[in-house]
């Protein structure tokens, strides 16, 4: 019988907490939180995603090269990543609310067209090689630039749009989608650069 009391009582001491928290002053608690967080903080780092980052710079504003930055964007965000695109020069068009809807594609000098480059120099062919490329993307069903910038702001991706190039070419910040980052510049880009784990020029 005293064995079993023995035994109970061993293990009620067990199952007790050596500090309590009524034991405990509020500054000693709140150190202790604070240093939960911190070892929740390092097991996220450890066991969740693979937190890498991805910086692409778009330098070009033709309709067929707006697209493969938007894309390769919102599907790395899709995945986790930390995207940041930065616009520059002709690449600021496709973050324009008015120029993106109005993006054109050069017939001249593309050999995957078509047509002779002869015949894609005549006046009217980019205009013409524009509805033809609009026409199979709404029959496609693919989205549409205004839909990739929407999908990309809301998957978290940092659109940004050089400020030299915003001053260049006389553009207003108000011109663009909201959402859109301005007024960076080629450090800042440099930076995310040379801290991410991939670098795209398009």
């Amino acid at each position: 019988m005293s064995t079993e009391t023995s035994d109970s009582s061993e293990a009620e001491r067990a199952v007790e907490p050596v500090d309590a928290p009524e034991d405990l002053t509020a500054a000693e608690l709140a150190a202790e939180v604070e240093e939960l967080r911190e070892q929740v903080t390092d097991l996220k780092a450890e066991i969740g995603d693979d937190g890498k980052s991805m910086v692409i710079v778009a330098t070009k504003g033709s309709l067929d090269m707006a697209y493969p930055p938007l894309i390769l964007a919102s599907t790395a965000a899709a995945f986790g990543w930390d995207v940041t695109v930065f616009h520059t020069f002709w690449g600021l068009d496709i973050l324009h609310e008015e120029k993106s809807k109005n993006l054109k594609l050069s017939a001249v000098g593309n050999p995957n067209m078509p047509m002779p480059n002869a015949l894609a120099a005549l006046p009217g062919m980019d205009s013409m090689a524009t509805r033809m490329m609009n026409r199979k993307i709404a029959d496609n069903g693919t989205a549409t630039i205004e839909e990739l910038i929407d999908v990309s702001l809301e998957q978290g991706v940092d659109l940004q749009a050089c400020q030299m190039t915003i001053e260049l070419m006389d553009y207003d910040e108000n011109d663009f989608y909201d959402g859109v980052t301005t007024g960076v510049g080629a450090a800042t880009a440099l930076q995310r650069m040379a801290n991410a784990d991939v670098q795209l020029l398009v």
